[in-house]
């Protein structure tokens, strides 16, 4: 029979405890080999491998029962692995949809009442899913005739897989919620009433395609704009605009030529269609169905808005700006010492900051410290580059290096030296004398200024009788400008009675002003 062992021993060569060993004992998984004359159980090499297999089965988390049947070879391993693998599916399916009900009650912070809610959500059929689209789809649209469109909506339901990811699950639950608000309900009702109104019955692929063709255009149109620098408010996103409109008119009937009727209507579809929650309905569409996530449109969206209303016709704002320019001043020379001024108080500024607070954030939006540097640094060699008749371009190339200060400080010294150049001043460049170029370069450093010394804790009151002489310039320029978040400036914001003539400036062009928390 060869050696036995007891339990202890059992225990001892398998390193499980002994009361396991003796209740695997009890139900059949191990029975001894024998019993002493004193009732002992005693276990041969037989039963230590029938333990050992027993041991490794119960880690895989296979039952007793399912164990049992195994060691007494009632089934094989394999068929035992594959029943258990297939209830360990079932399992880590459910654990996941859980999982996904858990981070969406922490996301939106829900009550005890939403969580039921989100669970019954999550636990819906495919039926019980396209139910519920289909439900929205007609509670929004009502009667509308826009049978293309409604059409559209219901063909793109959530087609949620047998074994769907954790963002797949969160994403239905996002998307369950969503089509339950009244804002995206008004939402996808106003596009509906425009398409109805301005397109209304069946349009064919043809058409479909073409729209989303010229979507694919302005968007790219636009983002090489915004990589570029271009803002919407300067004669450089004129030629932009344009562009689009010529792609956009053979898409409308009876549209005609560019001109200020076509841009008004463009810009009246886009304002339509610029809908944040219609965009994550369509993006959560996405994610449930495995579907390639388009980029967001709403800053490329926001770019060309704001550039057809500050270029409402072909040539408009460079007209204007050409008018603009064609006033003389009395007296540029003033601006030389001003500019002088400017630029070395924004030195100090510059030479203030510590390495360790370039990564801070700064009141325009998007830019931390250094991003804000890099611009002082290129507005420099811009307008130094458009006094010497060279215009750069190189706009995204890295223009601070290691070194911000001595790069800031070289660049205002080759702008100080461009404008100190004789006969700069009254020399034409285009439709503009040089003062203004010193102009704007005056304007552009006590605004960025004001915003470096706001995001390094330092004093904005910069240069006062510098700004408060140029702010009638600043308005003049500014004033007839749609200004938002996608402009050279936004918003002019409210100012605290008495403050001073830099945060007058900086709140007219945007800023937020005021006592620092």
């Amino acid at each position: 029979m060869g050696e036995l062992f007891s339990i202890g021993d059992l225990a001892a060569r398998t390193g499980l405890p002994v009361k396991v060993i003796r209740h695997w004992s009890d139900v059949g998984v191990v029975p001894p080999t024998i019993r002493t004359a004193s009732g002992y159980r005693r276990y041969d090499a037989g039963a230590l491998a029938r333990l050992e297999l027993a041991r490794t089965l119960r880690d895989l988390g296979l039952g007793l029962t399912a164990i049992r049947g195994v060691v007494d070879r009632e089934r094989t391993v394999a068929e035992a692995a594959a029943v258990h693998a297939d209830a360990i599916e079932t399992q880590v399916r459910t654990l996941r949809l859980q999982q996904a009900v858990l981070r969406s009650v922490s996301r939106r912070g829900a009550t005890a009442a939403e969580l039921a809610d989100l669970t019954r959500l999550a636990r819906l059929s495919a039926r019980e899913r396209t139910a519920v689209i289909h439900d929205f789809v007609t509670a929004a649209l009502g009667d509308l005739d826009v049978p293309t469109y409604r059409a559209g909506l219901l063909a793109a339901t959530p087609d949620l897989p047998e074994q769907p990811s954790p963002e797949q699950l969160d994403a239905w639950i996002e998307l369950a919620a969503l089509v339950r608000t009244p804002r995206l309900h008004a939402s996808l009702a106003r596009i509906a009433r425009y398409a109805a109104e301005h397109a209304p019955g069946e349009h064919d692929e043809r058409a479909v395609a073409a729209a989303r063709d010229v979507t694919d255009l302005w968007v790219r149109r636009v983002t090489a704009a915004i990589d570029g620098g271009i803002m919407t408010d300067s004669p450089a996103a004129d030629p932009v605009v344009a562009d689009i409109v010529a792609a956009w008119l053979p898409t409308q009937a009876g549209t005609g030529v560019d001109g200020a009727p076509a841009r008004r209507l463009l810009l009246e579809q886009l304002e339509v269609a610029a809908d944040r929650d219609v965009e994550r309905y369509w993006q959560l569409l996405c994610v449930i169905n495995g579907w390639p996530v388009p980029a967001s449109l709403q800053a490329p969206g926001r770019w060309l808005m704001t550039a057809l209303r500050a270029n409402p016709a072909p040539g408009a704002r460079a007209a204007g700006i050409a008018a603009l320019l064609a006033e003389e001043d009395p007296d540029p020379a003033w601006l030389l010492p001003a500019c002088e001024r400017v630029l070395a108080e924004v030195e100090e500024l510059v030479a203030a900051v510590p390495a360790g607070r370039l990564g801070a954030p700064t009141p325009c939006a998007g830019w931390d410290v250094r991003a804000l540097l890099e611009h002082l640094v290129w507005e420099n060699l811009l307008w130094t580059s458009l006094a010497a008749g060279a215009p750069r371009a190189d706009f995204a190339a890295d223009h601070l290096g290691d070194d911000h200060v001595a790069a800031f400080r070289a660049a205002s010294r080759d702008t100080l030296a461009a404008f100190r150049r004789p006969g700069m001043l009254s020399q034409r460049y285009g439709e503009a004398p040089g003062w203004r170029l010193v102009e704007q370069v005056v304007v552009e450093m006590l605004v960025h200024g004001w915003d470096l010394a706001t995001a390094t804790g330092r004093p904005t009151d910069l240069a006062p009788d510098v700004a408060d002489a140029m702010l009638p310039a600043v308005r003049a320029m500014y004033g007839p400008l749609p200004r938002t978040s996608a402009g050279s400036f936004g918003p002019e914001q409210p100012c605290p009675e008495g403050a001073t003539a830099a945060d007058r400036l900086a709140a007219y062009l945007g800023r937020v002003t005021g006592p620092r928390a």
